[in-house]
């Protein structure tokens, strides 16, 4: 089979596996756990610390906040529109002790209000982090920080960005090399 053709079929084979897994419409962003080597260094880039509140929009199963919690002490909110994956991450933080510093709440979260973060994280697909832009300028106070696995924001430059050096092996041959950006409001 010509290299061209199985590259075509592997990224066809991958776009619908994520499209039935989400069970949602097309525009939806899927959930794609990040791995926890990459939670540590996301929250590392933001210098989280106990004082911080941690909002995950698109929180997923609440790895995020509930390690965010564990490590550092800070507390969290995690908004996703998925109900199930909401309990499933409210139930894996009971089991981890950090039920007292987190919350998760269903919804969308481009419409959650951001005022009482001091650390944001995303990973959500470009469209939705270029949406984000004008709100998370609007609600975050000077100081806080924002988080960005495998995608920038367009138009705003990253004050840092890093490569993990987690690499995974996502489809024979496919190889995916985590970056994350990281802005600070002025």
């Amino acid at each position: 089979m010509p290299k061209l053709r199985r590259s075509f079929l592997i990224l066809l084979f991958l776009t619908l596996a994520i499209a039935g897994f989400t069970g949602g419409p097309a525009d939806e962003v899927p959930f794609w756990p990040t791995p926890l080597a990459v939670v540590d260094q996301m929250l590392e880039m933001a210098e989280v610390k106990s004082g911080d509140v941690v909002y995950d929009l698109g929180s997923g199963d609440g790895r995020i906040v509930i390690r965010a919690a564990e490590k550092y002490g800070a507390r969290g909110i995690g908004v996703e529109m998925d109900s199930w994956l909401v309990e499933e991450a409210r139930q894996k933080a009971k089991q981890e002790g950090v039920e007292e510093l987190v919350e998760f709440r269903v919804g969308d979260a481009a419409e959650a209000d951001l005022r009482g973060a001091t650390v944001v994280t995303l990973y959500m697909l470009p469209w939705f982090n270029d949406a984000m832009k004008d709100k998370l300028r609007a609600d975050l106070k000077p100081g806080a920080r924002i988080v960005s696995h495998d995608y920038g924001i367009a138009g705003w430059p990253a004050d840092r960005v890093e490569k993990s050096p987690l690499v995974e092996e996502r489809a024979p041959g496919f190889k995916h090399e985590h970056t994350i950006y990281l802005w600070q409001v002025k």
